[in-house]
């Protein structure tokens, strides 16, 4: 499937796919900034995104950075609607003991195609039964 990307910056790389099979691609910073432990940034990538109808991509964490630094995405996995058409921009949370530095080029996080469907909803007096009922919330337990 052919996505559309725009560089809107100089320095603006496109993502990636690592691997033969792998199901993401690495999305990139273009600035250098750090995020202290505990503070949240909005990261720019310089890249606009144009999605075929009937799909998204979603905007997920790179678990090496997860597990090395404590590094996530908050709104995870954040949506890229077909619609979009702004560039395409990262939320980055530091949940580590340490600052930790983004370099301009270093990969910030991971973009996942998915198709979609749209839903068409329907009110009715009552749902149908299931073997759950209203159990949420850690109702299956812990073992």
């Amino acid at each position: 499937m052919k996505i559309l990307i725009q560089k809107i910056h100089e320095d603006a790389k496109i993502p990636e796919i690592a691997h033969k099979g792998d199901a993401g691609a690495d999305l990139y910073s273009i600035e250098e900034t750090s995020l202290s432990p505990n503070e949240i940034k909005l990261v720019s990538t310089g890249i606009k995104i144009a999605i075929p109808e009937g799909y998204e991509i979603q905007v997920r964490p790179k678990s090496g950075l997860a597990l090395n630094h404590g590094i996530t995405l908050l709104n995870t996995p954040g949506t890229i609607d077909a619609g979009y058409r702004g560039e395409v921009k990262v939320i980055m949370a530091n949940f580590g003991k340490e600052t930790f530095k983004v370099e301009k080029g270093s990969k910030i996080a991971q973009l996942i195609m998915n198709k979609i469907e749209t839903p068409v909803f329907e009110i009715i007096e009552e749902l149908p039964d299931s073997s759950r009922k209203e159990g949420g919330f850690g109702s299956t337990g812990l073992r």
